[in-house]
């Protein structure tokens, strides 16, 4: 599996936290930006960036978390990509991380960082990692609609 990780100013710090606990973990990692911290930059540059090389892969094995003030403007960019599956995480209950992988098949996890703090992003991403979809019929057949969405 290959991570395209992503972040703006707001979520710059907790992206690098958990860069560092994902190469500890063995992950291969790609880091597409920010790779500094740049009060007010925009947002949309990282995360298309990331969504692109998500988009890029036909194999799935690429998956990307994306780091933002909310994480809603980072998904939004991202999902604009055909074949990304881009959810959003704010912390509290993680049924949403586990359910956004079995049901879903999210390829894009995008936490908001200022609503997080960094033990509970940590478990809530080594969660998302090790959560397989399903393949359920009912799911694939879902899945599959929404990918070809035209």
């Amino acid at each position: 599996m290959r991570l395209i990780l992503a972040a703006d100013h707001a979520g710059f710090k907790l992206k690098e936290a958990i860069k560092a606990l994902l190469q500890s973990e063995k992950y291969e990692v790609l880091d597409v930006g920010a790779h500094e911290f740049i009060d007010g930059d925009d947002y949309p540059v990282y995360m298309t960036a990331a969504a692109m090389k998500v988009a890029e892969d036909l194999t799935g094995e690429t998956k990307a978390i994306l780091f933002g003030g909310s994480g809603q403007g980072e998904a939004i960019v991202a999902n604009r990509f055909p074949g990304v599956r881009a959810v959003v995480w704010y912390g509290g209950n993680t049924d949403i991380i586990r359910l956004s992988r079995e049901h879903n098949d999210a390829n894009v996890l995008s936490i908001g960082a200022r609503c997080v703090n960094e033990d509970d992003a940590k478990r809530a991403v080594l969660q998302w990692l090790s959560t397989s979809f399903t393949n359920e019929e009912r799911h694939a057949r879902r899945n599959n609609l929404i990918d070809n969405i035209e």
